[in-house]
């Protein structure tokens, strides 16, 4: 039995694609999947372009993996995700020992391309954009835990300026809705308490139904709520310019979505956001905030920043901390600019010293992390209704598993209660894990 290996780089999408990769080469295929790469005789790279230095940090690893291509001339090493798809022919160029590149949207011709290869000898590269046909080739978690995360939609139609995704992952499209319905409903079947909905801009999801009608996101996620045995919902990533009246309605009215909600800002500055083509202003996105607080009055809000933007003052980074504190965030993913090639932003000027953008993100990270703190001890002595997902990591005699608001606790109970809903009072707080006790 051959053997894969996969080593998955990026986002939650990025870990989905890999586990369709995996079931689709080891149920139709025959491979079986290991964590040694010096056992595989397939080597895969499923990469992400969103930070700087991406393509280097690819080539790195190939150049790793090349040695032992050297030792064993027929391992097939494969290139996919978004560097595959952005780079194409100039990793064949770098690194002429790949044998496939494939792109986010041609996962599922990876057995087909890597039979050619075996047969033929020949590199292949497949990098098309065949909208949704790979969610038709492909099948879901053969392993279940009891939470999963689910694509219901793929590419990007806003073009940030500073954003590589609508060129590697191409434009939106939304997977049919019943589609999704029929692959939670088995995943609820095999044990799934709370699903993920994932993609690109959730919020902009528009699939059409059996009939041949539109179900919009806020329609979805009511009928995710009606699956019996799915107890929690969450979705990421949303964007503030589609987040409309209608989902913040599914706050008012279903409790089965979670009172957490990620929602990237990226800047609390007006003059940036209109740099980023972000299409909305800091007043806006405020505006959101207050109508779902109003209907969900105990929600918290993560975001995304990017410091050190082309432009950013130090006036404009003030104006983002300003912000952190009237929307009181709970926490956040925030990183220097990176700079990425053939984005309109990769053109502009940036004058801001490597150094000063370094103290602005440990500034806003600090102020970040005090408000995570602040959070967690307002959690001191609540009752948190959690999701048991296993053993702890850090402590083989305790169980561990995830608040509604997404934090980790440990607490000693019996596995029984692994994949159960939970009552527990929170009796320690740290930043990001807590410790509770059974009631």
């Amino acid at each position: 039995m051959k053997k894969i290996y996969i080593k998955t780089w990026g986002c939650q999408m990025n870990e989905y694609d890999s586990i369709m990769i995996t079931n689709l080469l080891e149920k139709k295929n025959g491979y079986k999947t290991t964590n040694i790469p010096e056992k595989a005789d397939v080597l895969i790279l499923n990469t992400c372009s969103i930070r700087e230095k991406a393509q280097e940090k690819v080539f790195h690893q190939l150049g790793r993996w090349k040695k032992l291509k050297n030792k064993n001339t027929s391992i097939i090493i494969a290139v996919g995700g978004c560097v595959a798809s952005q780079e194409g022919e100039e990793i064949f160029k770098r690194a002429n020992y790949v044998d496939i590149i494939f792109g986010p949207q041609t996962l599922h011709r990876l057995p087909k391309m890597l039979g050619q290869v075996e047969k033929n000898n020949l590199s292949i590269m497949d990098i098309s954009f065949p909208l949704l046909e790979k969610f038709k080739n492909t099948s879901h978690y053969e392993k279940i835990g009891y939470t999963a995360f689910i694509s219901i939609m793929e590419g990007c139609n806003k073009y940030c300026s500073f954003c590589v995704v609508p060129y590697t992952r191409g434009r939106e499209v939304s997977r049919p809705c019943d589609d999704i319905l029929f692959e939670i409903s088995e995943l609820a079947d095999k044990g799934v308490r709370e699903i993920n909905l994932l993609g690109q801009n959730v919020n902009a999801y528009q699939g059409l139904t059996f009939d041949g009608k539109i179900c919009y996101f806020s329609e979805l996620l009511r009928l995710v709520a009606e699956i019996d045995g799915i107890d929690r919902i969450r979705f990421t990533t949303s964007n503030p310019l589609e987040f409309t009246d209608d989902i913040i309605n599914v706050y008012r009215d279903t409790p089965k979505l979670v009172s957490f909600l990620h929602l990237p800002v990226q800047s609390g500055s007006d003059k940036i956001l209109q740099l980023m083509k972000r299409s909305y202003t800091t007043d806006q996105y405020q505006k959101i905030i207050e109508k779902l607080i109003h209907v969900r009055p105990n929600i918290q809000i993560s975001s995304d920043f990017i410091v050190g933007f082309p432009g950013e003052s130090e006036k404009d980074f003030q104006k983002t901390l300003d912000f952190i504190n009237k929307i009181n965030f709970d926490m956040s993913f925030s990183f220097i600019y990176s700079h990425r090639p053939g984005t309109p932003a990769s053109e502009m000027i940036d004058n801001t010293p490597i150094e000063e953008k370094k103290k602005r993100l440990y500034i806003l990270q600090d102020n970040i992390n005090q408000k995570t703190m602040i959070w967690s001890k307002k959690m001191l002595g609540s009752i948190q209704n959690v999701l048991v997902e296993g053993i702890s990591k850090k402590n083989i005699m305790e169980l561990s598993g995830r608040t509604e608001n997404n934090r980790i606790v440990t607490f000693k109970g019996s596995p029984k209660m692994i994949g159960k809903f939970v009552p527990l009072k929170i009796k320690q707080t740290h930043t990001h894990l807590l410790k509770g006790e059974i009631i």
